[in-house]
């Protein structure tokens, strides 16, 4: 049977996933995060399939979110997007050391991933946590100080009077190039990274990290198969449930599997 267990690490609302059975174990482990205004409760199927397939699963709850919201209207979240996604980065260390520390977890064994901001939060993360085993990213780009501008770009746009001096906003930019993978692309060091993106997202601009994808086929030119990119023509802003299936075989493959392979050799 799997279980769904409300938790709370700190400040961090979580929801926790896991076949009943095996909840003493040390199991093999993978953190999900949601998306922009999202909550974590959305992303319970991800979790479902994983904790079938042997997973110990953490869904967080971002800060600004779900039980976590302060009443901001949107365009006051939109404000506080970096913030949001530097803040939860910051947070999956927390989360990885609680379970590690009640032996719950195997350390070897870490797979993170997210879907739109989630998966913006997972290439982040990838420059600073070498902990993470594999990692997916479903509508997500690693150009932080880019995509920033690109945001900034389209309030103003829209007529939005931007909180920020320029000098503020440098600061801003400064602080994101820490977690821009773009820019730390050495932080892969060939661990296996899935790509899912539908053409039409009109969210998360498909060409940006279609080119993030290409840039980096150099670095796995001795595993390439670590590195995939799913292209779905039809799809805007939404995952396919080929791509739900998708995400939870990579984990079983390169987290699980692989680990496996290297206790047995």
């Amino acid at each position: 049977m799997i279980m769904i267990e409300n938790q709370t690490i700190g400040e961090i609302p979580l929801l926790h996933i896991v076949d009943q059975e095996k909840n003493n174990d040390s199991l093999p482990f993978v953190l999900f995060v949601h998306g922009f205004e999202s909550v974590k409760e959305n992303n319970l199927h991800y979790a479902y399939y994983l904790a079938r397939k042997g997973f110990r699963v953490i869904l967080p709850e971002s800060i600004y979110h779900g039980e976590r919201q302060a009443g901001l209207n949107s365009l006051e979240m939109n404000v506080k997007f970096w913030e949001i996604v530097t803040k939860t980065i910051d947070e999956l260390q927390v989360i990885k050391e609680y379970y590690e520390s009640k032996d719950k977890i195997i350390p070897e064994q870490i797979g993170l991933a997210g879907t739109s901001m989630g998966a913006i939060v997972t290439l982040g993360a990838l420059t600073q946590y070498p902990w993470i085993k594999a990692a997916v990213s479903l509508m997500g780009m690693p150009y932080y100080e880019k995509f920033s501008q690109y945001q900034l770009q389209q309030l103003k746009e829209k007529g939005v009077e931007l909180p920020f001096s320029d000098e503020e906003k440098e600061a801003i930019f400064e602080h994101l190039r820490k977690y821009d993978l773009s820019i730390h692309t050495q932080a892969l060091n060939g661990r296996p990274l899935l790509f899912w993106h539908g053409m039409k997202d009109p969210v998360i601009p498909y060409t940006y990290t279609y080119q993030f994808y290409e840039s980096i086929k150099p670095l796995y030119k001795n595993s390439p198969e670590k590195l995939h990119f799913i292209t779905d023509e039809k799809a805007d802003h939404k995952v396919s449930r080929d791509g739900v299936l998708k995400l939870v075989d990579w984990f079983e493959r390169y987290v699980k599997d692989e680990a496996m392979m290297k206790i047995t050799t």
